[in-house]
Protein backbone atom coordinates (compact mmCIF):
# COMPACT_ATOMS: atom_id res chain seq x y z
CA UNK A 1 0.00 0.00 0.00
CA UNK A 2 2.25 2.48 0.72
CA UNK A 3 4.63 1.95 -2.19
CA UNK A 4 1.62 2.20 -4.18
CA UNK A 5 0.94 5.63 -2.62
CA UNK A 6 4.38 6.95 -3.01
CA UNK A 7 4.15 5.43 -6.83
CA UNK A 8 1.01 7.33 -7.33
CA UNK A 9 2.84 10.86 -5.79
CA UNK A 10 6.22 10.62 -8.07
CA UNK A 11 3.67 10.12 -11.11
CA UNK A 12 1.49 13.18 -9.73
CA UNK A 13 4.20 15.59 -9.48
CA UNK A 14 6.08 14.66 -12.72
CA UNK A 15 2.63 15.11 -14.34
CA UNK A 16 2.50 18.68 -13.26
CA UNK A 17 6.15 19.30 -14.17
CA UNK A 18 5.44 17.80 -17.75
CA UNK A 19 2.28 20.06 -17.92
CA UNK A 20 4.20 22.96 -16.58
CA UNK A 21 7.04 22.64 -18.85
CA UNK A 22 4.40 21.99 -22.06
CA UNK A 23 2.86 25.54 -20.49
CA UNK A 24 6.43 26.77 -20.70
CA UNK A 25 7.08 25.78 -24.18
CA UNK A 26 3.78 26.77 -25.05
CA UNK A 27 4.18 30.60 -23.91
CA UNK A 28 7.45 30.56 -25.07
CA UNK A 29 6.33 29.75 -28.65
CA UNK A 30 2.92 32.45 -28.42
CA UNK A 31 5.28 35.43 -26.98
CA UNK A 32 7.56 34.31 -30.28
CA UNK A 33 5.29 34.29 -32.45
CA UNK A 34 3.29 37.81 -31.25
CA UNK A 35 6.78 39.41 -30.84
CA UNK A 36 7.44 38.09 -34.72
CA UNK A 37 3.49 39.66 -35.83
CA UNK A 38 4.28 43.07 -34.13
CA UNK A 39 7.48 43.48 -35.57
CA UNK A 40 6.37 42.43 -38.84
CA UNK A 41 3.58 44.82 -38.13
CA UNK A 42 6.13 47.28 -37.67
CA UNK A 43 7.80 46.92 -41.05
CA UNK A 44 7.73 49.80 -43.74
CA UNK A 45 6.48 47.16 -46.59
CA UNK A 46 3.53 46.21 -44.34
CA UNK A 47 2.60 49.30 -43.43
CA UNK A 48 2.27 50.48 -47.36
CA UNK A 49 0.77 47.50 -48.29
CA UNK A 50 -2.31 49.02 -48.44
CA UNK A 51 -4.50 50.76 -51.26
CA UNK A 52 -4.89 54.22 -48.97
CA UNK A 53 -1.05 54.18 -47.88
CA UNK A 54 0.10 55.08 -51.49
CA UNK A 55 -0.49 58.70 -51.10
CA UNK A 56 1.48 59.20 -47.74
CA UNK A 57 4.03 56.59 -49.08
CA UNK A 58 4.61 59.51 -52.12
CA UNK A 59 4.85 61.81 -50.00
CA UNK A 60 7.38 60.15 -47.33
CA UNK A 61 9.42 59.41 -50.71
CA UNK A 62 9.71 62.78 -51.32
CA UNK A 63 11.12 63.76 -47.83
CA UNK A 64 14.46 63.44 -46.44
CA UNK A 65 13.41 60.91 -44.30
CA UNK A 66 13.32 58.64 -46.94
CA UNK A 67 16.53 59.93 -49.01
CA UNK A 68 19.25 61.98 -48.15
CA UNK A 69 23.03 63.04 -48.38
CA UNK A 70 24.05 61.16 -44.59
CA UNK A 71 22.08 57.64 -46.68
CA UNK A 72 19.96 57.24 -43.33
CA UNK A 73 16.58 56.36 -43.48
CA UNK A 74 13.95 56.85 -41.06
CA UNK A 75 10.91 54.15 -41.77
CA UNK A 76 7.06 54.05 -40.72
CA UNK A 77 7.85 52.71 -37.05
CA UNK A 78 10.74 54.88 -36.39
CA UNK A 79 8.16 57.60 -36.40
CA UNK A 80 4.85 56.61 -35.77
CA UNK A 81 5.85 53.57 -32.94
CA UNK A 82 7.16 54.73 -29.82
CA UNK A 83 9.85 52.47 -28.40
CA UNK A 84 8.92 52.43 -24.62
CA UNK A 85 7.31 49.11 -24.40
CA UNK A 86 3.38 49.84 -22.44
CA UNK A 87 3.60 52.32 -25.18
CA UNK A 88 4.46 50.48 -27.89
CA UNK A 89 1.74 47.84 -26.79
CA UNK A 90 -1.03 50.37 -27.05
CA UNK A 91 0.08 51.92 -30.19
CA UNK A 92 -0.06 48.49 -31.96
CA UNK A 93 -3.76 47.84 -30.01
CA UNK A 94 -4.48 51.25 -31.04
CA UNK A 95 -4.13 50.57 -34.78
CA UNK A 96 -6.69 48.23 -34.82
CA UNK A 97 -8.82 51.15 -35.72
CA UNK A 98 -7.06 51.25 -39.28
CA UNK A 99 -7.58 48.07 -39.93
CA UNK A 100 -11.40 48.68 -39.58
CA UNK A 101 -10.71 52.21 -41.48
CA UNK A 102 -8.86 49.88 -43.71
CA UNK A 103 -12.31 47.91 -44.39
CA UNK A 104 -14.70 50.42 -44.47
CA UNK A 105 -13.08 52.74 -46.88
CA UNK A 106 -13.02 55.82 -44.34
CA UNK A 107 -9.89 57.12 -46.58
CA UNK A 108 -10.18 54.61 -49.77
CA UNK A 109 -10.13 57.73 -52.73
CA UNK A 110 -7.76 60.79 -52.65
CA UNK A 111 -10.46 63.04 -51.88
CA UNK A 112 -11.45 61.09 -48.97
CA UNK A 113 -8.10 61.18 -47.78
CA UNK A 114 -7.94 64.87 -48.01
CA UNK A 115 -11.05 64.89 -46.21
CA UNK A 116 -9.76 63.31 -43.18
CA UNK A 117 -5.66 64.11 -43.65
CA UNK A 118 -6.02 67.05 -41.40
CA UNK A 119 -7.66 65.19 -38.35
CA UNK A 120 -5.19 62.24 -38.83
CA UNK A 121 -2.16 64.68 -38.51
CA UNK A 122 -3.63 66.22 -35.85
CA UNK A 123 -4.14 63.38 -34.12
CA UNK A 124 -0.38 62.54 -34.43
CA UNK A 125 0.45 65.87 -33.66
CA UNK A 126 -1.01 65.64 -30.21
CA UNK A 127 0.29 62.24 -29.60
CA UNK A 128 4.10 63.91 -30.43
CA UNK A 129 3.35 67.09 -28.36
CA UNK A 130 2.29 64.52 -25.12
CA UNK A 131 4.88 62.41 -25.63
CA UNK A 132 7.49 65.08 -26.23
CA UNK A 133 8.56 63.53 -29.34
CA UNK A 134 9.53 60.29 -28.42
CA UNK A 135 9.77 58.83 -31.71
CA UNK A 136 11.84 61.42 -33.51
CA UNK A 137 14.16 61.70 -29.90
CA UNK A 138 15.50 58.38 -30.50
CA UNK A 139 17.41 59.44 -33.25
CA UNK A 140 17.37 63.60 -32.67
CA UNK A 141 18.69 64.80 -29.19
CA UNK A 142 19.59 68.29 -28.50
CA UNK A 143 22.91 67.29 -26.34
CA UNK A 144 24.28 65.49 -29.30
CA UNK A 145 23.74 68.18 -32.03
CA UNK A 146 26.34 70.25 -33.01
CA UNK A 147 24.50 73.51 -33.46
CA UNK A 148 27.53 75.58 -34.68
CA UNK A 149 27.47 73.33 -37.44
CA UNK A 150 23.77 73.68 -38.64
CA UNK A 151 22.55 75.77 -40.59
CA UNK A 152 21.74 79.81 -39.90
CA UNK A 153 17.77 79.48 -39.27
CA UNK A 154 18.58 76.47 -36.81
CA UNK A 155 21.22 77.89 -35.28
CA UNK A 156 18.93 80.63 -34.33
CA UNK A 157 16.19 77.99 -33.40
CA UNK A 158 17.34 75.16 -31.62
CA UNK A 159 19.29 77.16 -28.37
CA UNK A 160 15.38 78.59 -28.22
CA UNK A 161 14.04 75.82 -28.46
CA UNK A 162 16.37 74.13 -25.65
CA UNK A 163 15.76 77.18 -23.49
CA UNK A 164 11.93 77.05 -23.32
CA UNK A 165 11.65 73.62 -23.52
CA UNK A 166 9.93 73.10 -26.86
CA UNK A 167 9.31 69.41 -28.67
CA UNK A 168 10.69 69.08 -32.19
CA UNK A 169 6.64 68.85 -33.47
CA UNK A 170 6.25 72.36 -32.29
CA UNK A 171 8.06 73.32 -35.43
CA UNK A 172 8.78 70.40 -37.76
CA UNK A 173 5.19 69.32 -38.81
CA UNK A 174 5.87 68.97 -42.41
CA UNK A 175 9.31 66.96 -42.12
CA UNK A 176 7.72 63.68 -43.54
CA UNK A 177 4.59 64.61 -45.04
CA UNK A 178 3.11 67.46 -46.74
CA UNK A 179 0.96 69.83 -44.77
CA UNK A 180 -2.79 69.20 -44.74
CA UNK A 181 -5.10 72.00 -45.69
CA UNK A 182 -4.79 74.35 -42.78
CA UNK A 183 -7.80 76.73 -43.79
CA UNK A 184 -10.34 75.36 -42.04
CA UNK A 185 -8.51 75.66 -38.70
CA UNK A 186 -7.61 79.26 -39.57
CA UNK A 187 -11.10 79.95 -39.97
CA UNK A 188 -12.13 77.70 -36.95
CA UNK A 189 -9.79 80.80 -34.75
CA UNK A 190 -11.31 83.84 -36.79
CA UNK A 191 -14.86 83.00 -35.85
CA UNK A 192 -13.85 82.39 -32.11
CA UNK A 193 -12.34 85.97 -32.57
CA UNK A 194 -15.48 86.99 -33.94
CA UNK A 195 -17.37 85.41 -31.01
CA UNK A 196 -15.20 87.00 -28.40
CA UNK A 197 -15.78 90.35 -30.02
CA UNK A 198 -19.67 89.92 -30.17
CA UNK A 199 -19.36 89.86 -25.93
CA UNK A 200 -16.68 92.84 -25.40
CA UNK A 201 -17.92 94.35 -22.02
CA UNK A 202 -19.60 97.58 -22.86
CA UNK A 203 -17.67 99.23 -19.92
CA UNK A 204 -14.31 98.97 -22.32
CA UNK A 205 -12.45 101.97 -23.08
CA UNK A 206 -9.62 100.31 -24.60
CA UNK A 207 -10.30 98.35 -27.63
CA UNK A 208 -8.45 96.62 -30.29
CA UNK A 209 -10.09 96.10 -34.03
CA UNK A 210 -10.03 92.74 -34.64
CA UNK A 211 -10.18 93.08 -38.80
CA UNK A 212 -10.00 95.66 -41.51
CA UNK A 213 -12.33 97.92 -40.62
CA UNK A 214 -13.97 100.89 -42.20
CA UNK A 215 -14.26 103.70 -40.39
CA UNK A 216 -17.22 106.72 -40.64
CA UNK A 217 -16.80 110.20 -39.39
CA UNK A 218 -20.57 110.38 -38.09
CA UNK A 219 -22.85 107.55 -36.85
CA UNK A 220 -25.21 107.74 -39.62
CA UNK A 221 -23.24 107.62 -42.46
CA UNK A 222 -23.42 105.37 -45.18
CA UNK A 223 -19.73 106.11 -46.96
CA UNK A 224 -16.43 105.38 -45.29
CA UNK A 225 -14.01 107.78 -44.66
CA UNK A 226 -11.09 105.20 -44.26
CA UNK A 227 -10.45 102.15 -43.03
CA UNK A 228 -8.85 100.69 -39.66
CA UNK A 229 -6.20 97.63 -39.82
CA UNK A 230 -6.19 94.70 -37.86
CA UNK A 231 -5.50 95.22 -34.11
CA UNK A 232 -5.01 99.05 -34.13
CA UNK A 233 -5.58 100.38 -30.81
CA UNK A 234 -8.73 102.89 -30.19
CA UNK A 235 -10.28 105.01 -27.16
CA UNK A 236 -13.65 104.75 -26.35
CA UNK A 237 -14.83 108.15 -27.03
CA UNK A 238 -18.84 107.74 -27.21
CA UNK A 239 -21.25 105.08 -27.96
CA UNK A 240 -24.56 105.35 -29.77
CA UNK A 241 -26.69 101.61 -29.81
CA UNK A 242 -24.20 99.65 -31.79
CA UNK A 243 -21.77 102.11 -33.01
CA UNK A 244 -18.85 104.02 -31.27
CA UNK A 245 -16.93 106.60 -31.34
CA UNK A 246 -13.35 106.50 -30.79
CA UNK A 247 -10.10 107.77 -31.09
CA UNK A 248 -7.19 106.63 -32.99
CA UNK A 249 -3.86 107.87 -32.60
CA UNK A 250 -0.30 106.89 -34.59
CA UNK A 251 2.39 108.89 -36.81
CA UNK A 252 2.25 110.06 -40.37
CA UNK A 253 5.41 110.60 -42.51
CA UNK A 254 5.56 114.49 -43.61
CA UNK A 255 4.04 114.51 -47.15
CA UNK A 256 2.35 111.05 -46.85
CA UNK A 257 -1.12 112.13 -45.44
CA UNK A 258 -3.38 108.54 -46.81
CA UNK A 259 -2.30 106.65 -43.90
CA UNK A 260 -0.89 106.87 -41.02
CA UNK A 261 1.61 104.58 -38.79
CA UNK A 262 1.51 102.84 -35.24
CA UNK A 263 5.16 103.80 -34.43
CA UNK A 264 7.16 106.71 -35.72
CA UNK A 265 9.87 105.06 -38.60
CA UNK A 266 8.30 101.93 -38.82
CA UNK A 267 5.48 100.90 -41.36
CA UNK A 268 3.35 99.29 -38.91
CA UNK A 269 0.28 100.28 -40.99
CA UNK A 270 -2.61 101.87 -38.67
CA UNK A 271 -5.41 103.48 -40.89
CA UNK A 272 -5.89 104.05 -44.79
CA UNK A 273 -7.25 107.79 -44.58
CA UNK A 274 -9.99 109.11 -46.77
CA UNK A 275 -9.56 112.83 -48.22
CA UNK A 276 -12.25 114.05 -46.22
CA UNK A 277 -11.10 112.27 -42.56
CA UNK A 278 -7.55 113.93 -43.57
CA UNK A 279 -9.41 117.44 -43.18
CA UNK A 280 -10.06 116.04 -39.43
CA UNK A 281 -6.86 115.47 -38.36
CA UNK A 282 -5.17 116.88 -35.42
CA UNK A 283 -1.55 117.34 -35.17
CA UNK A 284 -0.21 116.67 -31.43
CA UNK A 285 3.61 116.71 -32.24
CA UNK A 286 5.84 116.71 -35.26
CA UNK A 287 9.78 115.30 -34.77
CA UNK A 288 12.49 114.69 -37.48
CA UNK A 289 14.17 110.81 -37.32
CA UNK A 290 17.69 111.65 -36.85
CA UNK A 291 18.68 108.11 -38.52
CA UNK A 292 16.59 108.94 -41.72
CA UNK A 293 16.00 112.85 -41.22
CA UNK A 294 12.10 112.09 -42.29
CA UNK A 295 10.34 114.44 -40.74
CA UNK A 296 7.06 112.58 -38.32
CA UNK A 297 3.36 114.20 -37.51
CA UNK A 298 1.77 112.45 -34.17
CA UNK A 299 -1.84 112.71 -35.24
CA UNK A 300 -5.21 111.58 -33.86
CA UNK A 301 -8.83 110.56 -34.88
CA UNK A 302 -12.04 110.75 -33.92
CA UNK A 303 -14.10 107.94 -36.08
CA UNK A 304 -17.45 105.75 -35.92
CA UNK A 305 -17.03 102.04 -35.79
CA UNK A 306 -19.40 99.06 -35.22
CA UNK A 307 -18.86 98.06 -31.78
CA UNK A 308 -18.76 94.20 -32.73
CA UNK A 309 -15.91 94.11 -34.87
CA UNK A 310 -13.69 95.37 -31.40
CA UNK A 311 -12.18 93.12 -28.40
CA UNK A 312 -10.76 94.61 -25.41
CA UNK A 313 -7.58 92.29 -25.29
CA UNK A 314 -5.24 92.31 -28.07
CA UNK A 315 -4.14 89.09 -26.95
CA UNK A 316 -6.98 87.21 -28.26
CA UNK A 317 -5.83 88.44 -31.89
CA UNK A 318 -2.33 87.48 -31.00
CA UNK A 319 -3.69 83.98 -30.25
CA UNK A 320 -5.43 83.74 -33.75
CA UNK A 321 -2.08 85.39 -35.27
CA UNK A 322 -0.28 82.78 -33.70
CA UNK A 323 -2.06 79.94 -34.35
CA UNK A 324 -2.21 80.62 -37.93
CA UNK A 325 1.76 81.63 -37.61
CA UNK A 326 2.12 77.66 -36.61
CA UNK A 327 -0.21 76.34 -38.83
CA UNK A 328 1.44 77.81 -42.10
CA UNK A 329 5.39 78.22 -41.25
CA UNK A 330 6.31 75.15 -40.11
CA UNK A 331 6.37 72.93 -43.42
CA UNK A 332 9.45 74.05 -44.76
CA UNK A 333 11.35 75.42 -41.57
CA UNK A 334 10.99 76.21 -37.84
CA UNK A 335 8.89 78.90 -36.10
CA UNK A 336 11.06 82.35 -36.89
CA UNK A 337 11.34 84.12 -34.05
CA UNK A 338 9.54 86.93 -33.83
CA UNK A 339 12.31 89.36 -32.94
CA UNK A 340 14.55 87.80 -35.70
CA UNK A 341 13.56 90.77 -38.09
CA UNK A 342 12.40 94.47 -36.93
CA UNK A 343 9.26 95.72 -38.41
CA UNK A 344 9.76 96.67 -41.60
CA UNK A 345 11.93 93.84 -42.77
CA UNK A 346 8.96 91.75 -41.14
CA UNK A 347 6.66 93.48 -44.58
CA UNK A 348 9.05 91.80 -47.04
CA UNK A 349 9.21 88.22 -45.19
CA UNK A 350 6.08 88.23 -44.93
CA UNK A 351 5.19 88.94 -48.56
CA UNK A 352 8.29 86.36 -49.89
CA UNK A 353 6.66 83.35 -47.89
CA UNK A 354 2.53 84.29 -48.76
CA UNK A 355 2.14 82.09 -51.92
CA UNK A 356 3.56 79.26 -49.94
CA UNK A 357 0.40 79.41 -46.97
CA UNK A 358 -3.24 78.84 -47.66
CA UNK A 359 -4.06 82.62 -46.38
CA UNK A 360 -6.46 85.05 -47.59
CA UNK A 361 -5.05 88.77 -47.40
CA UNK A 362 -6.90 89.48 -44.68
CA UNK A 363 -5.70 86.57 -42.52
CA UNK A 364 -1.98 87.94 -43.54
CA UNK A 365 -2.80 91.66 -42.73
CA UNK A 366 -3.30 90.31 -39.13
CA UNK A 367 -0.43 88.10 -39.49
CA UNK A 368 1.66 90.94 -40.48
CA UNK A 369 0.12 93.09 -38.04
CA UNK A 370 1.08 90.21 -35.08
CA UNK A 371 4.87 90.15 -35.99
CA UNK A 372 5.76 93.88 -37.23
CA UNK A 373 4.57 94.65 -33.52
CA UNK A 374 6.51 91.66 -31.88
CA UNK A 375 9.52 92.43 -34.38
CA UNK A 376 13.12 93.72 -33.17
CA UNK A 377 12.66 97.35 -32.84
CA UNK A 378 9.53 97.15 -31.28
CA UNK A 379 9.11 97.85 -27.32
CA UNK A 380 8.29 94.17 -25.32
CA UNK A 381 6.39 95.38 -22.12
CA UNK A 382 5.50 92.03 -20.42
CA UNK A 383 2.50 94.22 -18.39
CA UNK A 384 0.83 95.45 -21.67
CA UNK A 385 -1.02 93.99 -24.14
CA UNK A 386 1.73 94.43 -27.02
CA UNK A 387 3.79 91.83 -24.96
CA UNK A 388 5.14 89.02 -27.34
CA UNK A 389 3.45 85.89 -26.98
CA UNK A 390 5.92 82.91 -26.67
CA UNK A 391 6.13 80.40 -29.23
Amino acid sequence: MRNNHTGFTRKRRWGWLWILLIGIILGAAILAATATVLHKTSDTAFCVSCHTMQQPLAEYQGSVHFQNHLGIRAECADCHVPHQPVDYLLTKIMAVKDIYGEMVGTISTPEKFEAHKLEMAQSVWKTMKENDSATCRSCHSFDAMDITAQRPEARIQHPIAIKEGETCIDCHKGVAHILPDMSSTTKAGAAELASAAAVTPATATTLFTIATEPFFLTPDATHNSGNLLPSTQVKVVHQQGDKVQVSVEGWQQDGVPEVFYAAQGRRILSAIVGEDARKSLKTQSTSTDSETNLVWHQVSLQVWLPRKQLVDDQQKIWHYAEDMMNANCTGCHGLTALDRFNANQWIGVIKGMAPRTSLDQEQLRVLTQYVQKHASDMPKNPASNDAPAQL
